[in-house]
């Protein structure tokens, strides 16, 4: 029954009577039950408030005047990190209570559940943690319904304390007395805790037994990092490498030990000012969006552009105009920085493109050779959750990687799944998506499946999804490349049937499920490289139709890095690969020997490809020498902070070839990227603006010959803020409706998703 007035449901007015309302939405963990309790008391009624495992059912007595407003409420008054929805409200049998009462969880209810992410500490707790009378004052673990962990310490539903890891830690009585009141904002607050009976830090040394604990420990944390020394420190999600943002010795220290030596570090800034942005403004522009996602409940990462009065550390992001920065977002890291007084290096802990680190045994084990110091604490992390990443691209903030405070993330499908399915995503940038009926739960970033331990994570989090929404997977769906880790793993899982998606089809498929809408969909899937149908090396596609149904209809003119894997890492070789293509010398070469030239002209190891990544890292070589990277779109990322602004634009000849596909060839532009009498932001510029001229080319000879009713955007190129936000113009200038992901990151990180839509969506298509 729609969410409507009591009065609406055939209550008479005003005499007394019972209704029984089920809500569902985002209601656990998030301080509901001991609201609802409080609105119930307010408005003069009687009954009691459960939770039925994901859902809350709320039984209540009174005049239906009072019921009526109080149905209201429960929705228009709910907490700040609920969204609650009334899925029924009915009368019922009128019943007479004492008085209004919170009972206990119902285990065997039928499964509802929404796993709440981690949420930043309220102001209400910031408050008490630097109140000097308060009893937490400057207590590192203080929480309440409104804050604290919840995905990352969760051993079970539904959420109550036993099921938590903070189970082993009996309350005392003071903390029993406010997670017994109703009244009280701490009314099973699950990770409730203070000094007395609570978690605590411990500091070491790197290398030896000698410890201190509670503020002591903070303390020697701080007076290590004062001294330009690299710490440790344990968050709520992982571990994090801490370090003076100031310091480029420091800096340079941890990147010669992490073996990181151009990948930007994150900064995370103490809180000041009346907006609480004082430090950080100091240092980037912020725009209204910026600012806006810094300071709310996610506290994510934000890539910002850096000010002209920027004084940190010159090579915190060496090459870049943008710097990833973000504010305290739990009591540790709060006392952490306003102790320090000035902005830290926070980067994740962990082996590069790994999970981040959760355990104390493990993280001295695997990174004392980076840290000097460990700064513990004994609140196990049942699993990891790094932080979330964002940038504004095209006029909105939208995610590079989902973690800590933005995942798990919930999509709701057009379509209805046949069976649960686990679909397991691609090899980089991994996440694992659960999904069952017309649900799609998206797992926190987990990393590279390049390593053990990544793999260990993955089956991890897996594993523990369908335990938390009580949903066994009855099919696995991965990427139809047979090299990817994850697809090694499906075929392994003998029990299970297995369905691969191809990776441009995940993609599109994401970012239309993503939107809702039906077609017809032309998607244009850009990024570095994805096995296609056709068995070589896609990235460069236009995808016509709707997820279950998609027909490759535009491309790039392909072309043969040498080096196979070698080229994601050594631009040169792409940049090399698109010169000899052209019959184009190029005396910049590092191709000494002239070996690659020779796998080159054979075809040995050189694998053809459309991908628009590789050819971004062949402008980044040719435009600004980036012949050698360290890291996944270095290059790319260089060759845009060179940009600044539109550049003039070199039309690129789009020709419908023997196999119906219109293809976008790349060849005019080579003169300008070596041209020396251009600048290399001018040629950087032209670049860009000539790319995003050929898309919307390509879309306005395809909408020519098809039916498009929007198009969409997907694939890691899209990160890149100057392409996208010209694509982005240009399109809707002619009239299109453009979608890029907000919700999903759009690049690898989306595939899951994507797999999990596209299985959906053929189920349907086949019953039609």
């Amino acid at each position: 029954m729609a969410s409507q007035p009591i009065s609406a449901i055939g209550l008479a007015d005003p005499a007394v009577a019972t209704v029984r309302i089920t809500l569902s939405g985002h209601v656990q963990g998030v301080g509901f039950r001991p609201f609802v309790y409080r609105i119930a008391v307010q408005h003069g009624l009687t009954g009691h408030v459960q939770n039925k495992m994901g859902e809350v059912e709320v039984v209540a007595s009174g005049d239906s005047q009072s019921l009526a407003r109080f149905q209201q409420e429960l929705v228009s008054k709910a907490p700040p990190l609920s969204r609650p929805h009334i899925d029924s409200a009915e009368p019922s049998e009128y019943q007479s209570f004492t008085g209004f009462s919170i009972i206990e969880s119902a285990e065997a209810a039928v499964a509802k559940i929404f796993v709440p992410p981690d949420f930043f500490m309220c102001d209400d707790c910031r408050n008490e943690l630097e109140d000097p009378a308060d009893r937490r004052y400057r207590y590192p673990f203080i929480n309440c319904t409104q804050c604290g962990p919840r995905y990352t310490l969760i051993n079970a539903l539904p959420y109550d304390r036993p099921n938590t890891s903070m189970k082993d830690f009996p309350l005392c009585k003071d903390c029993l007395d406010e997670y017994r009141d109703p009244g009280d904002r701490r009314f099973h607050a699950e990770p409730v805790a203070c000094p007395v009976c609570g978690p605590h830090v411990c500091f070491r040394p790197s290398g030896s037994d000698e410890s201190r604990t509670k503020s002591a420990g903070l303390n020697a944390a701080i007076d290590y990092l004062r001294k330009g020394k690299i710490v440790a420190v344990k968050g709520i999600g992982g571990y994090h490498l801490v370090c003076d943002a100031q310091s480029t010795e420091s800096v340079g220290n941890l990147r010669n030990r992490k073996q990181r030596p151009d990948k930007p570090l994150a900064v995370m800034f103490p809180v000041g000012g009346a907006d609480d942005l004082a430090f950080v403004s100091r240092s980037v522009d912020l725009t209204g969006e910026e600012a806006e996602i810094l300071k709310g409940p996610m506290r994510p990462i934000v890539l910002a552009a850096k000010s002209k009065s920027f004084s940190l550390a010159n090579n915190l992001a060496p090459g870049l105009r943008e710097l990833g920065v973000f504010l305290p977002y739990s009591p540790l890291h709060q006392l952490l920085l306003s102790g320090f007084g000035a902005p830290l290096v926070a980067t994740s802990g962990n082996i590069s493109g790994e999970p981040v680190l959760t355990d104390e045994v493990e993280v001295e084990a695997r990174l004392s050779g980076i840290a000097d110091a460990f700064l513990h604490h004994n609140r196990p992390i049942v699993r990891p959750a790094d932080d979330p990443v964002f940038r504004r691209i095209a006029g909105a903030m939208r995610p590079l990687r989902i973690g800590r405070g933005a995942a798990p993330r919930e999509l709701e499908l057009r379509w209805r799944q046949e069976q649960p399915v686990l679909a397991v995503g691609g090899h980089m940038k991994g996440t694992v998506t659960l999904s069952w009926d017309k649900r799609a739960v998206v797992s926190p970033h987990i990393g590279e499946m390049e390593s053990p331990r990544s793999m260990k994570v993955f089956e991890r989090v897996a594993a523990d999804l369908q335990s938390l929404y009580g949903v066994r997977a009855q099919r696995i769906v991965c990427d139809a490349h047979p090299g990817y880790a994850t697809t090694r793993w499906s075929r392994e899982q003998a029990l299970l049937p297995v369905t691969r998606v191809w990776h441009h089809h995940a993609h599109a498929s994401a970012v239309a499920a993503e939107f809702n809408r039906g077609g017809p969909w032309l998607v244009f899937t850009w990024d570095g490289v994805g096995l296609g149908e056709d068995q070589t090396l896609w990235g460069g596609e236009a995808l016509l139709g709707q997820p279950g149904s998609w027909r490759r209809v535009g491309s790039m003119r392909s072309f043969n890095p040498p080096g196979g894997d070698r080229a994601g890492r050594e631009p040169w070789r792409s940049a090399a690969a698109i010169q000899w293509a052209a019959g184009r010398d190029w005396p910049d070469c590092p191709d000494t020997n002239g070996l690659a030239y020779k796998a080159w002209k054979q075809g040995i190891n050189a694998p053809e490809t459309t991908a628009v990544g590789r050819l971004f890292d062949a402008a980044s070589a040719l435009i600004c020498g980036a012949h050698k990277t360290s890291f996944e779109a270095e290059g790319p990322m260089r060759l845009e902070s060179l940009c600044e602004g539109a550049g003039q634009v070199i039309p690129l000849p789009l020709e419908k070839c023997a196999d119906g596909i219109l293809r976008t060839d790349w060849a005019p532009l080579l003169p300008m990227m070596v041209d020396n009498r251009l600048t290399v932001a001018e040629r950087s510029a032209a670049f860009h603006s000539s790319m995003a001229e050929a898309l919307r080319e390509q879309v306005r000879q395809l909408s020519e010959l098809n039916q498009v009713a929007q198009v969409g955007l997907a694939g890691g190129v899209f990160q890149n803020g100057v392409l996208t936000d010209q694509v982005v113009r240009l399109l809707e200038d002619d009239g299109y409706d453009v979608c890029l992901s907000r919700l999903l990151p759009c690049n690898d990180a989306a595939l899951s998703f994507g797999q999990a839509a596209e299985i959906a969506a053929r189920s349907t298509l086949k019953e039609a």
